[in-house]
């Protein structure tokens, strides 16, 4: 319980730091532009290269683990899905709600992996986001192609241009490669890619708080509680029932509750903005669900902690 305390504070004060910083000093938006920028393009990579290329992969269980969140995840957009067209919600709208139940904010689960587990919780984080990554791209933009407000054929060969080219996932990658290859950097650069990926955590974390937004319509309210149940109670749930299945523990188990549990990333507006879905409703969903995983993932952890014992 102390660790998983250890990890809420400063997600909390990141989060809440962001925010001011962004509403009261910083009010550029050019600023948190290019800080999202350099953090998701150079920072986090850094920091997945680094964490995998020194961590044991033969102790995480790669088929199970990708099982575990694999599964849930398209069981989770499906039952989005259903839950739009029950409430009648227009292309939009359901776009919004499918992003709100299945995207990650890798920034905050990567801060309780590292108060957690330490470099072994961010190298399987990190290996359970190459798996999440893209799968959630390819559902999120095929629907905002299918159901946005834009032309589907230029957007579905995007998509595939967006997901050879994320650097999360080719960081993933080559942190694998030089892990099983049994490569070693030359110490200069590995020092320099260290040093690089230092700020991914707390920066990464500040620019998701100053992105939070919390306007939203009466009529929202279905669609954000809808999300926010799908997205941080069902996922997870779904996903420590699977993990528990294949006898799933340790870091590994820990990682697989966070990239299920973690909120849905601001990331999502853009995505949203870009290809016709519904920013405002994004955007709150987004924002309520950061506030609520504060509570949900230690309860979350807790309840795994106590399964697996």
């Amino acid at each position: 319980m102390d660790a998983i305390t250890a990890g809420i504070a400063p997600i909390i004060l990141l989060l809440g730091g962001g925010l001011v910083l962004r509403r009261r000093v910083l009010t550029d938006v050019g600023f948190w532009s290019g800080l999202s920028w350099v953090s998701y393009w150079v920072f986090t990579p850094a920091l997945f290269l680094t964490s995998i290329g020194g961590a044991d992969l033969t102790a995480v269980a790669a088929g199970p683990l990708a099982l575990s969140v694999g599964i849930p995840t398209l069981v989770v957009a499906a039952l989005s899905f259903g839950a739009a067209l029950l409430t009648r919600a227009d292309g939009p709208q359901l776009t919004s709600l499918i992003q709100g139940s299945i995207r990650i904010n890798t920034y905050v689960g990567l801060v309780f992996a590292s108060a957690l587990q330490g470099r072994e919780g961010v190298a399987t984080f990190a290996l359970a986001s190459a798996v999440v990554v893209p799968l959630v791209n390819v559902i999120c933009v095929t629907t905002l192609s299918l159901f946005g407000q834009h032309d589907t054929g230029r957007r579905r060969l995007a998509l595939w241009r967006d997901l050879a080219s994320n650097p999360l996932i080719l960081s993933c990658l080559a942190g694998v490669a030089l892990n099983l290859g049994g490569i070693a950097m030359p110490a200069l650069l590995q020092t320099t890619i260290e040093m690089i990926a230092a700020p991914a955590l707390v920066v990464g974390t500040m620019v998701a708080g100053a992105a939070l937004r919390f306007t939203f319509r009466l009529r929202d309210l279905i669609d954000v509680g809808t999300a926010a149940v799908l997205k941080l109670v069902v996922l997870p749930l779904a996903a420590l029932s699977i993990a528990l299945a294949f006898g799933i523990t340790g870091a590994t188990l820990t990682s697989i509750i966070l990239i299920t549990a973690v909120p849905t990333a601001p990331s999502a507006t853009v995505l949203a903005s870009r290809m016709g879905g519904d920013t405002r409703l994004m955007a709150a969903i987004t924002g309520v669900q950061t506030v609520l995983a504060i509570v949900t993932i230690p309860l979350l952890l807790l309840l795994a902690g106590t399964l697996s014992a």
